[in-house]
């Protein structure tokens, strides 16, 4: 379990230092650099959450006697409870900068939506129209939940991925001995 805290901890707080350092920058705070900011938090998170995996998973893996299999399941249940630890982490890191750091950020999103959408030819009337129907789903509740799902999701798929790569067979030595 210690492994899981420890990458999935470096996993959350990687994720959150960097919403953090585009907040500091000034991407979080005009709704023309949302996009940007969005590509490289992707980008960037897909990053941390690869490197988070895969050394949690080699960490857990060598836990693992030589002569025992390491099979495709534990390196997959590996990478999906380092998610699992970082979407938690990651509900808490959320509602910090949602609620209380930047608090107006979902109202930044909603601009940068409605700015799309009037650049893509749609009425006053229509974004104004869609902006409702999208507002229940920015509140913070709506927010947490949204992180969590779509954490776990993608830890998941890396995870899948990954395992394939990490999963180890048991020595020879325990293949002659049965």
């Amino acid at each position: 379990m210690k492994t899981y805290l420890t990458y999935g901890s470096a996993m959350a707080g990687g994720g959150f230092v960097l919403t953090l350092v585009l907040y500091i920058l000034g991407f979080h705070s005009d709704p023309a650099k949302l996009s940007a900011a969005q590509w490289l938090q992707g980008g960037l998170g897909l990053v941390i959450s690869i490197a988070c995996i895969v050394l949690g998973t080699k960490a857990r893996r060598a836990t693992v006697p030589a002569t025992e299999e390491f099979g495709y399941g534990s390196a997959l249940g590996a990478g999906v409870m380092i998610g699992l630890v970082a979407a938690v982490i990651g509900l808490l890191t959320t509602y910090l900068y949602i609620g209380v750091i930047n608090p107006h950020f979902n109202e930044l999103i909603l601009q940068a939506q409605a700015d799309k959408m009037e650049a893509q030819g749609l009425s006053a009337e229509k974004v104004e129209q869609i902006q409702k129907m999208s507002a229940p789903f920015m509140k913070l509740p709506m927010q947490l939940a949204f992180s969590f799902i779509g954490g776990m999701f993608f830890a998941t798929l890396v995870s899948l991925v990954t395992a394939a790569f990490l999963k180890r067979p048991a020595s020879d030595e325990l293949q002659s001995v049965t």
